[in-house]
């Protein structure tokens, strides 16, 4: 195995960030779970509540001799609305909330600048609220909800929401794309 290295992500529903990240050139593997609450080992079913402060995120493991983590923070700001506090879409609440959690110095400092840089440049109308927080600790989420667009392509959230995200992706990365 090569050298590789974790990234953590939320930006809405997991299988969202998942389904446009499994399709990465240069990521090894996605895994669709829970971060930055007080709850050890939580499941879906509480933190849908929105009262343990996990958000749900994608971890992935990616190959930096291939991608940089400023390609991948690139891709994640460019996939959902950074703006919206603690929503996506139909999707509302804490666990829904734009954030990424640094595994190190390098990429804490890589984000706080790219967001900054988003901001002064005006790309997006409102300002980015992307929380940028320390990573601690990963749960995976049940084995349904992994690989769940490639598993239910034809399930309406699926069909109404993912597949326009991932048209959309496939268009403005193609150089990017497995």
């Amino acid at each position: 195995m090569g050298n590789y290295k974790s990234a953590t992500f939320g930006g809405g529903c997991f299988w969202c960030v998942e389904a446009v990240f499994e399709r990465v050139k240069g990521i090894v593997k996605v895994e669709s779970g829970y971060s930055g609450g007080s709850v050890p080992n939580p499941g879906y079913k509480l933190v849908t509540t929105g009262t343990t402060g996990h958000a749900e995120v994608v971890q992935l493991t990616y190959d930096p001799a291939v991608i940089s983590y400023a390609e991948l923070l690139e891709i994640f700001w460019k996939t959902h609305d950074p703006t919206t506090l603690n929503r996506q879409g139909a999707d509302v609440g804490t666990q829904y909330r734009s954030v990424i959690f640094y595994h190190n110095d390098d990429q804490r400092k890589t984000a706080e600048e790219y967001k900054k840089k988003l901001d002064e440049a005006g790309v997006f109308d409102d300002p980015i609220v992307t929380e940028i927080s320390p990573f601690e600790e990963f749960y995976v989420a049940e084995d349904y909800h992994q690989d769940y667009f490639e598993n239910n392509p034809s399930q309406p959230y699926c069909s109404f929401v993912i597949t326009p995200k991932i048209e959309k992706f496939e268009k403005v990365f193609k150089d990017k794309l497995k």
